[in-house]
């Protein structure tokens, strides 16, 4: 009897010990558009991210990682189906990868429901930043109004009275042009909102002429920003109101497609590819030999979701069922990164600086981002006020 006894404490005790070991593997779940006139931003997003996986071994806080990729397709309705199947039957235990806000908005409620962690690498809606915010969703990237913020500021420190403004219908084209007004205080002769995924802006220039503004925002990434400052170009626009940008529209994607037209257009980031660190020099140096390309700002924040991940499992010894553990983790650990460095709000939102790029010549001829100025230190979003996290 006393012999049972000890043999069922020490089973007992075994399986006690069992369940707090650190797992051996980590499943993430990459949602990203991958098809469509947004795909370049999503394949940016998932190279940076394998990028540095490459650089950490396959692992990710010391465990073997298994990176389930889907394409949603820019389609919120195919994002969700994705979502339910990857909490369901992958049981990913963190997710990231979404581009679009209307999309993230849409998946946030299923991952969030299963306590499955989003890091997210880009989409940053103002919802997920202020009242609905929520501790198992964090930025790596920036939110919604923020690189809009810091352009604002400064086309307002230029002293330009007259500006139209042109944006996307939809959360993160609200957000964008919202952001902009917050710091901007000249005359907006014009506000715009076109089709999401549209192409032909005929009508939009014929707008903007119309306006005579002396100088034009436009938040329109991806393939609706190749098009539309292609046009603007072609019907001789770009000498009467030129063009300001997020970094978003004049990035790496957008002027290798564009060409010489984006010679003088400025444009804000959190990121900028000459970045003196050595994080960011290897980052770029091992993402030109791999692909052949200059990265984007969306390359860097995949990249860095990747090192928060990273390092936060390191953090926790590998035990991310501890949810609380790997929470304060994912809050507090200080990641790697691409840009430099930066801290999370109480909204789990990062709190970074700004900078102003020009998109310039080169010895080649061709033209490329540069780093001008800092326009912001250690901003934080408007809606971190009404987290009550």
């Amino acid at each position: 009897m006393f012999n049972k006894k000890i043999v069922a404490i020490a089973t007992s005790l075994l399986c006690a010990s069992g369940a707090s070991n650190a797992a051996d593997a980590i499943k993430v779940g990459m949602i990203t558009t991958l098809s469509g006139p947004g795909a370049g931003l999503g394949i940016d997003i998932r190279d940076g991210f394998n990028i540095a996986l490459k650089q950490l071994g396959g692992k990710l806080g010391g465990l073997d990682a298994e990176v389930i990729t889907a394409d949603d397709a820019q389609n919120p309705e195919t994002a969700k189906q994705i979502a339910e199947r990857m909490v369901q039957r992958d049981k990913v235990d963190v997710a990231t990868g979404v581009v679009f806000s209307n999309i993230m908005l849409g998946v946030g409620p299923t991952f969030f429901g299963a306590e499955t962690f989003y890091i997210s690498a880009n989409a940053g809606p103002s919802q997920y930043a202020g009242a609905d915010c929520n501790p198992f969703f964090f930025n790596v990237a920036w939110q919604n109004d923020n690189l809009h913020e810091a352009m604002g500021k400064h086309v307002q420190d230029k002293g330009i009275k007259k500006v139209v403004l042109l944006a996307p219908n939809y959360p993160a084209g609200k957000d964008a042009l919202a952001g902009f007004k917050r710091f901007y205080q000249g005359e907006v002769a014009d506000e715009i909102y076109t089709k999401m995924g549209q192409l032909d802006y005929a009508a939009e220039v014929a707008q903007i002429r119309a306006a005579r503004a002396e100088a034009v925002y436009i938040f329109l990434p991806g393939g609706m920003g190749i098009n539309f400052i292609k046009q603007y170009s072609s019907a001789g626009m770009l000498t009467r109101s030129p063009l300001y940008a997020p970094g978003f529209s004049a990035d790496e994607d957008v002027v290798k497609a564009v060409g010489a037209p984006m010679e003088g257009v400025f444009n804000t980031s959190h990121w900028y590819r000459e970045a003196d660190n050595e994080v960011n020099k290897r980052f770029v140096a091992d993402f030109q030999q791999e692909f052949g390309r200059l990265p984007t700002l969306y390359a860097s924040q995949g990249f860095d979701a990747a090192m928060l991940i990273d390092a936060a499992v390191k953090q926790v010894g590998g035990q991310i069922e501890d949810k609380n553990a790997l929470r304060t983790a994912l809050q507090t650990v200080q990641a790697p990164t691409a840009r430099g460095s930066y801290k999370f709000g109480n909204n789990h939102y990062p709190i970074q600086n700004y900078y102003l790029r020009e998109v310039a010549k080169n010895a080649d001829g061709s033209v490329s981002n540069r780093f001008v100025s800092q326009v912001m230190e250690d901003h934080q979003d408007a809606y971190a006020k009404d987290c009550k996290m």
